[in-house]
């Protein structure tokens, strides 16, 4: 079968696929591993694409020239081109999944009708990205011009106190997920109740002043852990200037697809 134009929104343990499909792919994996998943998505069980594929994949990541830059996962390919380990010869652009997901938001999101829009995705990581008088702004390789994730805070980085490993760390259950700490907090439960205040208030006290260096005046949270959104957005808003409207993306399944077909 030959397909169109296939977009892939590759994470470090799926690569989610335009048409329905979702292939395994582990980040800490070998390069053949690698570049089998990566054969897998491209290739599904037919022809390559023929109008070429899209791809948001987080960074470091050289995206003019869709080489892997990253060392925290996907070591095993660090500086080889995603195309040569697909196996892939015809046309291919790549874009951080962070900016992706804001270029989509502010193309027919919740975004739409800003000059300038930030977005935070909270899951596994920390991303961050803006959106200033009609562009997404990067840095040399592509990726998001300012990082959040890496802020130096308390004993770390930021990004290991609001991301999924920090909620549940400071649960204090390994054992359960964000997603059922969630649960428990909206049933009533105190102790995780007060984790997602913590959360937002912790964010909210390290984006304020970049919001307000770039004057934002959209801030949009996207990722899994932007579901349960309302248990940290009372939090997050008020270490916030009054006059900054902050929202859910309009579609947390589908952002990034959403921002691919903006390319």
């Amino acid at each position: 079968m030959i397909r169109d134009k296939l977009l892939l929104d590759v994470g470090g343990t799926f690569i989610k696929c335009s048409d329905g499909r979702t292939i395994p792919i582990d980040s800490d994996g070998t390069n053949d591993e690698i570049a089998s998943a990566l054969r897998s998505a491209v290739f599904g069980e037919g022809e390559p694409p023929k109008a070429g594929i899209r791809v948001a994949i987080p960074g470091p990541f050289d995206y003019k020239n869709g080489v892997f830059l990253m060392k925290h996962k996907f070591s095993a390919v660090y500086g080889e081109s995603f195309t040569r380990l697909a196996g892939f010869n015809g046309k291919a652009c790549f874009i951080h999944d962070v900016n992706c997901m804001l270029l989509g938001e502010v193309a027919s999101g919740a975004g739409k009708g800003y000059k300038r829009a930030a977005l935070i995705a909270l899951g596994t990581g920390l991303g961050f990205s803006m959106y200033v008088d009609g562009k997404v702004l990067t840095n040399e390789t592509g990726s998001p011009l300012v990082s959040i994730w890496k802020l130096p805070y308390r004993d770390g980085i930021l990004e290991d106190y609001v991301s999924k490993r920090g909620i549940v760390g400071r649960y204090g259950d390994p054992a359960i997920s964000v997603k059922e700490i969630a649960r428990r907090a909206f049933s009533g439960d105190e102790k995780a109740k007060a984790v997602f205040a913590e959360t937002g208030d912790m964010i909210g006290e390290n984006v304020a002043p970049v919001l307000k260096e770039y004057g934002i005046s959209a801030l949009l949270l996207g990722g899994q852990i932007s579901r349960s959104a309302e248990l940290f957005l009372p939090a997050l808003k008020a270490r916030l200037p009054k006059d900054i409207t902050v929202s859910v993306v309009s579609d947390i399944d589908n952002a990034t697809f959403n921002g691919l077909k903006e390319l």
